[in-house]
Parts: structure tokens; sequence; C-alpha cells
């Protein structure tokens, strides 16, 4: 009775064994998932089982990167991890850190090495992606030359731009030499000079989808001068090839979608740049017109011609406003000379020669105002109004005033 061990002594001790066990530190089990479940604290707790048996695993939320996809009941899958024992309940249990899917667990497993080792050296960078050409006149295609995925990217390219030429490189895009052939088709077309590539195939499990996820593939196209497009499988299934070109199409025709413009909107493009372009060049033309009459009329009020017509033109007014000054002047001075003309009736001679009166002058036309300016003998004239009479002075006799 001296050596009574507490159970949670017992549990310890043989948790302690199963640390000391570098085998049961990183180890892959394989089995079938059941009772899986996701808890709320992110951890994720199932049981993996074969034939003859079952272990409880749980997977941590700090190590849920590990896992890729989710979990789900059935699913055939590897888990790497520690077994160790959880001393509550004296039951030990596996500690997921990783889990693939089985079959393809290997491949996913390089899968994400080789995606790792690539992100680090910066080839998925955005930097490096180069643009795709709106409107290419030749795109070079690397894929297999039979099959839907060329079908279905002729079928698009012809329906949006049947201008673009396709230049088919038949790769092989399953197998062993199907990395090697993906390459020689890369460097062939950029070669040829064409001005975009497209790299795909159609769907399939990840062994038949392989061939792009290796790394001479991967480095090709980061290092080839042509846009590189990548349309793998379907919209669900991602490729190291995906990471690494300059844009990734979910399915190869919607790798022709995306690389081939359509021509329609390209031509509602250019009929808009038109109206746009004559609607601006009417406004320059009438602007110009505009400037024309303006630069005429200040040419033609500079202009010799213009300023002689203008200081005739003065000339003119002058000359008509004189001769209006004229006429009014001497309609002034006629109206004068009728007052006065009136007012010297009464002192003009004729009329008082009208009124009987006569003037009488001597030989020497002398007017006589006296008589004592005559002597009997002389003769005088006397001009009356209608004519003179000559006549001798018989006798004088003067009135003069007492």
């Amino acid at each position: 009775m001296d050596h009574v061990y507490t159970v949670t002594q017992i549990n310890l001790y043989i948790k302690d064994m199963f640390a000391r066990d570098y085998a049961l530190n990183r180890i892959y089990v394989k089995g079938e998932v059941s009772n899986c479940k996701y808890h709320t604290s992110g951890h994720i707790y199932f049981t993996l089982k074969d034939s003859k048996g079952q272990m409880a695993c749980v997977m941590f939320a700090g190590q849920r990167s590990g896992l890729a996809f989710r979990l789900q009941e059935g699913q055939s899958v590897i888990v790497l991890g520690s077994i160790s024992v959880y001393e509550r309940d004296g039951k030990y249990q596996m500690y997921a850190r990783e889990i693939l899917l089985d079959g393809a667990g290997v491949l996913y497993q390089k899968f994400e090495e080789l995606k790792k080792q690539l992100e680090s050296e910066g080839l998925f960078r955005q930097e490096f992606k180069k643009p795709i050409k709106q409107y290419p006149k030749t795109v070079g295609i690397v894929t297999a030359k039979t099959g839907a995925a060329i079908q279905d990217m002729i079928n698009v390219t012809t329906r949006r731009n049947p201008y673009v030429q396709l230049i088919l490189y038949p790769a092989i895009v399953q197998g062993a030499s199907a990395a090697a052939s993906i390459v020689k088709g890369i460097k062939y077309l950029e070669s040829y000079g064409v001005d975009t590539i497209i790299v795909g195939r159609g769907g399939g499990s990840i062994e038949d989808l392989w061939a792009f996820n290796e790394e001479v593939v991967a480095r090709e196209i980061f290092s080839c001068k042509t846009p590189v497009i990548s349309a793998v499988g379907h919209e669900t299934d991602t490729t190291i090839a995906d990471y690494v070109a300059d844009l990734r199409a979910p399915t190869p025709s919607a790798a022709a979608e995306l690389v081939t413009g359509d021509i329609r909107d390209f031509l509602d493009d250019i009929r808009a740049y038109e109206r746009t372009l004559q609607f601006h060049m009417r406004q320059k033309v009438q602007l110009a017109r505009n400037q024309y009459r303006q630069y005429q009329l200040k040419l033609e009020h500079a202009s010799p011609l213009y300023q002689v017509n203008q200081k005739r033109q003065y000339l003119m007014e002058r000359e008509n406003r004189l001769q209006y000054l004229i006429k009014q002047r001497v309609l002034e001075k006629r109206h004068q000379l009728a007052i006065l003309t009136e007012r010297m009736k009464g002192l003009s001679p004729l009329d008082k020669l009208s009124k009987g009166y006569a003037i009488v002058t001597d030989e020497e036309q002398n007017v006589i105002r006296s008589v004592e300016q005559l002597s009997a003998g002389d003769l005088v004239t006397i001009e009356m109004m209608d004519g003179d009479v000559m006549a001798s002075v018989m006798s004088t006799q003067s009135r003069r005033r007492e």
C-alpha cells in the first residue's frame, strides 16, 4: 500500500510518456471524419475512424490556418499532429495541426509548400503584374488541341471580336510531360510576338491539374515578358499558375471574355468619340469664323481706304452742314434786309418822288437845296418820278422866316 497513486498522477505519467515519444509528436493519421463539430470558440472537434477503430481529435482555433477546406462528415483525410492524453478524462486524443484530403493529401502538402516558397520570393506580388491589352491583335493559347476549353475560347472570341487572331500551341496539359510541354508553349508564343498568352485547360481533380502547380511552370509564367492569363479548371479550382499569372480567369471561356474586348462596345466608343470630335470641331470652326470676322472688321477699320472713306464721309457731312448754315445765314440776312428795306422806304428819294416831290440839280449835277443857290437865267434839271425836266430860272423868291 506504500505505492498508491491518484488517477491524476497516472494520467499525467501517461501523458509524459506520450510527450517523450518523438513519433507521437509529429505523426500523420489517415481516417474518415465523423462527429465533426465547429465550436463557437473556433475549435473543431471530430473523430477519425476506420473499419476497426476510432480516435478523438481536436484542432484548436490557433491551428485553423492548417485547414484549407471545410471539414465535413464522411471525408477521408490525412491529419498531421501530435497524440497526447487529456488528463481530465484519462483519454488520449490527437491534436491536429494540418488536415489534408486523402488521396490528394500529399499533393496538397506539396502545393502549400511551393505556394509559401514562391510567395516568400515575391512571385505573387501585385507590382509585378503586367497590364492586359483591352483590344489585342493576336492571342496565344497554351492548351490541348482537343477538348471543350479551346472550343469555348474560340467561340467566345469569335463572338466578341472576330478580328482577333488566335494562335494555338497544342500542349500536353496532363501527365508527367505536361509541365515541360506548357513551358515550351509559353516560350514559343512569347517569341512569336503575341499580345497576350492564355494558359489553361478544363476542370478536373488536383492530380489532373497538377501540371499547373509545377514550379517550372510558375517560374516560366513569372519570367514571361508577355502578359499571361491563367485559366485552369473551374471557378473553384486554384493552382500556383493562378497566383503567378498577371491575371487569373475562373474558366477558359472567362479568359477569352477578359482578353477580348467586345468589338461592339469598341465601335460604340468610336462613334461616341466621332460625335464628340465633330461637335468640338464645329465649335472650333465657329469660333474661328467669329475671330475671322472680328479681325476682318479691325483690318477694315485700320485700312487706308476705310480711313479715306471715313474722312470723305466726315467732309461730306461738314459740307452739308456748312451749306445748311449758309442757307440759314442767307435767309436770316434776307429777312433782316426785308425789315431794313421796309424801314428805308420812308427815307427813299424815289418814295418821296412818288408822292409829288422832285429833285432839282444845277448844270453840274449839284442838288439845289436852297433858292439862294440859284439866280435868274440859271439852267436846272428837275428830276421827277417818271422823268426829268430841263428849265430855266426866271426869278427866285426866298421864304425866310422872320
